[in-house]
C-alpha cells in the first residue's frame, strides 16, 4: 500500500487548490479515501464518532453480497447448462459460464453509475458520493441474467440521477436506487423483466439445442399453478420446493435465487451493526402473518402456499436482507424499524398472492414504505414526545 500512498502524495498538489487539476479534486479525493482512511476530520459537530466512514461502511456491505453474488455466478451456468441437457458439465466449466454473463452487468452497472457519480461531483465540487459502491452491486443481483446491457446502463443512469442526484446526492434520496433501477426497467420493458424465458440464459453453441423438457419459469411463478410441486429447466419435477428455494438451484434474479447465501450475507450484517436486525426480523414476522391469514382463508392455489414457502420464494429474502435495510430510505426510530419491516412483509405478501400478472411484490411493498418512513418516524417521535409531556404534568 505505500506505492499507492506515495502516488498519490506525488500527485496530489497538481488537485489542490492552484494546481492545474483543481477542477478535477473530486475525483482524487474519491480514489484517496477509497485506499486510505482519510485524513482530516469533521469540524462540525458530529453525532458518530468512531473510526470508520462511510466508504468502509460500503464495502462491508458488499462483502455481505458476495456470497449471493458467487452462487449467482455458478447458478446462471448451472440453469443454462441444465437447459442444454448437460446437468453433468463440470463446475469450472458452470462458472466461467456464470461469469461470463454476469460480470458484464456489473461492470456496466459500476460504470455507468460511477461515471454519473464524478460528473457531479466535479460540477458541484464535491467529494464523490460513496452510496453507489453498494448500489452498483444491487442493481445486477435484481435482474435477470438475459437483460441487454444497454438497458442495465440506462436504468442505472435513470435511477443515480432521478432517484438519488436530484435529491441531493446520497444521504438524500427518499427511494432506494436501485430498486427505482428495476422498478424502471419492470414498467419500462416488462417483456425482458418477466415471463418464462428471461431468467435462464439459453443461446447455444453450434450443434447445441435445448432439452425437451426446458421450462425458464421461477419457481414463484410455477407455484401460481402449483403450491407444491417445481418443474426444474431439465423437466425434473421436485416435491420439496423449500429445499430448491432455500439452496438456491432455481431460475430467478442473479442473486437472489439462493436464501442460504443471502442469510450469509445477513449474519455479516447483523455482526458488523452496519444492517438492521430489527427490520430484517419485522419483515419476515409480517410475512409470515400475512401468508398464515392467506392459508386460513385460502381461495385459490396461490393463497395455499405454505407461509415458510412463501419466506424463501422469489426476491422476498433478498429484498428484506438488502434493501429493505438502506439506512437512508428505512424508518431511523427504534420503534419505527419493527413499524415499518413489518409492513414491508406483509405488502409483499399481498401483492404477491392479489397480483397474478406480477407474482412478486417485495420491490413495491420496499418502495412504497420507503416513501411512508418519514412518516412512520414521525409520528413515533411524537407519541414519544406526547408521552414525556404526560411525565412532565404528573410530576409537576
Amino acid at each position: 500500500m505505500n506505492i499507492f500512498r506515495k502516488l498519490l502524495d506525488s500527485v496530489k498538489p497538481n488537485f489542490e487548490k492552484g494546481g492545474k487539476l483543481e477542477k478535477f479534486y473530486p475525483a482524487y479525493d474519491a480514489f484517496e479515501t477509497f485506499l486510505f482512511v482519510p485524513g482530516h476530520t469533521a469540524n462540525t459537530g458530529a453525532h458518530i464518532r468512531d473510526a470508520i466512514d462511510l466508504k468502509r461502511t460500503m464495502i462491508t456491505v458488499v462483502i455481505a453480497m458476495i456470497p449471493a453474488l458467487l452462487f449467482g455466478i455458478w447458478n446462471t451456468g448451472y440453469q443454462h447448462f441444465l437447459a442444454l441437457g448437460q446437468p453433468d458439465t463440470a463446475f469450472m466449466d458452470m462458472i466461467a459460464f456464470g461469469a461470463m454473463k454476469v460480470l458484464p452487468i456489473v461492470i456496466v452497472s459500476y460504470a455507468v453509475g460511477l461515471g454519473v457519480e464524478f460528473v457531479f461531483g466535479i460540477i458541484n465540487g464535491h467529494s464523490i458520493n460513496e452510496g453507489f459502491l453498494v448500489t452498483g452491486m444491487l442493481i445486477p443481483l435484481c435482474l435477470p441474467v438475459g437483460i441487454p446491457l444497454w438497458m442495465v446502463a440506462v436504468a442505472t443512469l435513470f435511477a443515480v440521477v432521478i432517484g438519488k442526484e436530484v435529491f441531493g446526492g446520497t444521504g438524500m434520496n427518499i427511494l432506494n436506487v436501485a430498486l427505482t433501477a428495476r422498478a424502471f426497467l419492470f414498467f419500462a420493458y416488462p417483456t425482458l423483466m418477466s415471463g418464462d424465458k428471461v431468467w435462464i440464459d439459453t443461446t447455444t453453441a453450434a450443434g447445441e439445442t435445448l432439452a425437451d423438457g426446458y421450462t425458464g419459469a421461477t419457481l414463484l411463478a410455477q407455484s401460481t399453478e402449483s403450491a407444491t410441486n417445481y418443474v426444474n429447466a431439465a423437466g425434473v419435477q421436485f416435491t420439496d420446493v423449500f429445499s430448491a428455494a432455500f439452496m438456491g438451484t432455481i431460475p430467478g434474479s442473479i442473486g437472489e435465487t439462493s436464501v442460504l447465501a443471502i442469510l450469509i450475507g445477513a449474519a455479516i450484517l447483523i455482526y458488523t451493526g452496519i444492517g438492521s436486525w430489527r427490520i430484517m426480523l419485522s419483515g419476515v414476522i409480517g410475512g409470515l402473518v400475512m401468508s398464515l391469514i392467506f392459508n386460513a382463508f385460502a381461495v385459490n392455489p396461490f393463497m395455499e402456499v405454505p407461509a415458510i414457502n412463501q419466506l424463501v420464494f422469489g426476491g422476498f429474502a433478498f429484498g428484506i436482507v438488502f434493501m429493505a435495510t438502506d439506512p437512508v430510505t428505512a424508518a431511523q426510530t427504534t420503534r419505527g424499524k419493527w413499524i415499518y419491516g413489518f409492513l414491508i412483509g406483509i405488502f409483499a405478501i399481498m401483492i404477491r398472492v392479489f397480483n397474478p400478472a406480477y407474482p412478486e411484490g417485495v420491490m413495491l411493498a420496499i418502495l412504497f414504505m420507503n416513501v411512508m418512513a418519514p412518516l412512520i418516524d414521525h409520528y413515533v417521535i411524537r407519541g414519544n414526545v406526547s408521552k414525556r409531556l404526560k411525565r412532565v404534568k404528573v410530576a409537576a
